[in-house]
């Protein structure tokens, strides 16, 4: 009578220990999500604050006036005209998920002949409390803070932050 040794994992175990893993992966995804894009809002905040309190200490004029600009190309301009802050703006802030060097997904807004701006991002955090409640859209002279619009903005909220002078 031939023995044999019983030696590995039959298929149940295996099957067992792969779906325990598969559920530990979903369930770190599904807790770790809104911990990125709050991570992410951070960072868009504190980029903004940064280089509103630069801006709009006299709010930049762009050379084409009045509008609305991304601030990939504002800065760049920015620069050009003030070779003596290049060090200070040699990398540009971009939105942490879908900025890149030609398109940051940071606003600049200016009116007023250069009076009044507003520098502004669209947030991942649905869940983010609203600090400007009468604010609807980028105010230039509105504030900072966070404030809600009618239609999600490119980063699938209607919540965004806005730092203004």
């Amino acid at each position: 009578m031939k023995r044999y040794n019983k030696s590995g994992f039959t298929l149940i175990e295996l099957l067992v220990v792969i779906a325990i893993i598969g559920l530990l992966a979903v369930a770190s995804v599904v807790y770790l999500t809104p911990a990125l894009k709050k991570g992410r809002d951070a960072k868009r905040k504190n980029d903004l604050a940064q280089i509103g309190r630069f801006l709009s200490l006299s709010c930049y004029l762009p050379d084409a006036g009045d509008g609305e600009y991304d601030l990939a190309n504002l800065l760049q301009e920015f620069k050009t005209k003030n070779p003596q802050y290049a060090n200070f703006l040699a990398k540009t802030p971009v939105d942490p998920s879908k900025g890149d060097d030609d398109q940051s997904y940071y606003y600049y807004q200016v009116i007023d002949g250069g009076k009044k701006c507003v520098l502004y991002a669209n947030l991942e955090n649905q869940a983010e409390a609203v600090t400007l409640p009468g604010i609807t859209s980028p105010t230039p002279g509105g504030g900072s803070g966070v404030y809600e619009t009618e239609a999600a903005g490119w980063n699938g909220t209607d919540k965004y932050f806005q730092f203004s002078n």
